[in-house]
């Protein structure tokens, strides 16, 4: 199976934004897209629909953040992000190269920075920012 794809979402009057171009970037995405695509308790939903501008700690500019989902159920909206479970925390210098621990640090200082920002933006729409890793997706 493909790790990455195109899906083809079932539900099309749940799904916010074009439904013939929604793509996952990993297994997990696809196996989320199927869950909101399913849940009767999901009104809505919508993949990298939505435009958090965030700071990057690295190169101090404004970037664009493309949360993985956007979730409307009964009880509000919440911005999903699907991440490694390892990449949800600060990276530890065990037995790795010094190139593998700079370029960890990096991803997690540029995650950081989204997700504080996605926050930020939930806050100020009534909204909750999740992360969501394997663990939860098992």
């Amino acid at each position: 199976m493909a790790y990455k794809g195109k899906y083809r979402v079932l539900n099309i009057k749940k799904y916010k934004g074009d439904p013939t171009s929604v793509i996952y970037r990993s297994l997990w995405e696809r196996k989320f897209m199927v869950y909101c695509d399913t849940k009767v308790s999901i009104l809505k939903w919508s993949s990298e629909e939505i435009i958090v501008p965030y700071r990057s700690p690295i190169d101090r500019k404004m970037h664009r953040y493309f949360p993985d989902f956007w979730v409307k159920t009964e009880n509000g909206c919440t911005l999903v992000e699907i991440k490694p479970k390892a990449q949800t925390k600060p990276p530890q210098k065990k037995k790795k190269t010094k190139n593998r621990y700079l370029k960890e640090v990096y991803t997690y200082g540029v995650n950081e920075a989204k997700w504080n920002s996605a926050k930020e933006y939930c806050i100020d729409r009534g909204w909750t920012f999740k992360i969501i890793t394997e663990d939860d997706l098992l």
